[in-house]
């Protein structure tokens, strides 16, 4: 995200390059700097002649380089915007002629998404050295919720821990869709507000009280009516909580219980960041540690696989999902 401020940052100052290749895992950032070029490189009258936008399926490296080189009509530059660049990830190298020697008064970028370049390779160097390389990395589910908070804040708000965690758990690392619930929450809310858990249930569609993260906090704390309480609301909506989601959130807890249970440093922060979780919630983790000793958790763990492959239709004979819920929750709690 520094790196993002930066390049903007450096457009802003009129320290424009003649190329910027935007690659990696996550598209949220590649699209979010492309866009920000596009609005701001050229003023709004000068962008019908001076902006062209190419998709990597429909053109060439030689049609990429070809109107690169053209000269803008009555403005100081042309903006040239290469979408799904991956495309041309085969014949990508054929660039290298343009970059040692690129049109003074072109932008040319690359929305290169889900690839990378080989930072070995010549191509590589010669745009890092005379554009701009940045690499979109996929985030960690760690990082989501710190990303969530700053996001907000930059915008006027704040967030609630647990609200925080329900959209981690249930968007997990895809920051263009959470940046899209987030634009939601911003339309309805008023700048200043403290997003909380209900504003999300009523907003965005997650119930507050029946969700996995709720069932999570169940089965920590070995509260069967609650837990079959939140199965019956699964099996009641199918659509909204799909088994093989539940199961793997589920999975997903009782791994971290395990690799809680073999840590020798039980120090919070040191659980929090090997366990990939707020330390807000270790509480949660801390009960669920005294009710299920290491030797039962390895046990459901391997309850959690065999009902994964049942909810996938292996060996189940077709086994509603409702009853694969009860048959995970009976065989955890006994």
């Amino acid at each position: 995200m520094d790196e993002v401020v930066k390049i903007i940052n450096d457009i802003k100052a009129g320290n424009i390059k003649p190329i910027y290749f935007l690659m990696g895992d996550e598209p949220y950032y590649i699209d979010k700097l492309t866009e920000y070029i596009e609005q701001n490189i050229l003023q709004e009258h000068e962008r019908d002649f001076n902006q062209t936008i190419l998709y990597g399926r429909d053109v060439t490296i030689e049609d990429v380089v070809g109107n690169a080189k053209r000269f803008p009509m009555m403005s100081d530059r042309q903006v040239v915007v290469v979408r799904e660049a991956q495309e041309l990830s085969r014949t990508i190298d054929k660039i290298e002629s343009y970059v040692e020697n690129p049109q003074p008064t072109t932008v040319l970028v690359f929305a290169y998404k889900y690839k990378t370049l080989d930072k070995r390779k010549k191509v590589t160097k010669l745009l890092d050295k005379h554009g701009v390389v940045f690499e979109s990395k996929k985030m960690y589910d760690n990082q989501v919720g710190t990303w969530i908070s700053r996001v907000l804040q930059g915008k006027g708000y704040s967030i609630e821990p647990k609200a925080n965690a329900m959209l981690v758990e249930f968007l997990g690392n895809d920051l263009s869709r959470i940046s899209n619930e987030l634009n939601k929450l911003q339309i309805i809310l008023p700048k200043g507000h403290t997003i909380n858990p209900k504003d999300i249930e009523e907003n965005i569609g997650f119930s507050k009280d029946f969700n996995v993260f709720e069932l999570q906090n169940a089965l920590g704390s070995r509260n069967q009516l609650k837990a079959y309480q939140i199965a019956q609301y699964f099996a009641d909506n199918p659509k909204d909580n799909p088994m093989v989601v539940t199961t793997s959130l589920v999975f997903s807890f009782f791994i971290k219980l395990l690799k809680y249970h073999g840590l020798k440093d039980k120090n919070p922060k040191n659980v929090a960041a090997v366990l990939g979780v707020s330390p807000y919630f270790l509480k949660d983790y801390d009960v669920a540690l005294k009710n299920y000793p290491m030797k039962k958790v390895s046990s459901i763990v391997a309850t959690l696989r065999d009902i994964d492959v049942k909810s996938k239709g292996v060996g189940a004979n077709s086994l509603p999902n409702h009853d694969l819920l009860k048959e995970m929750l009976v065989k955890i709690f006994n």
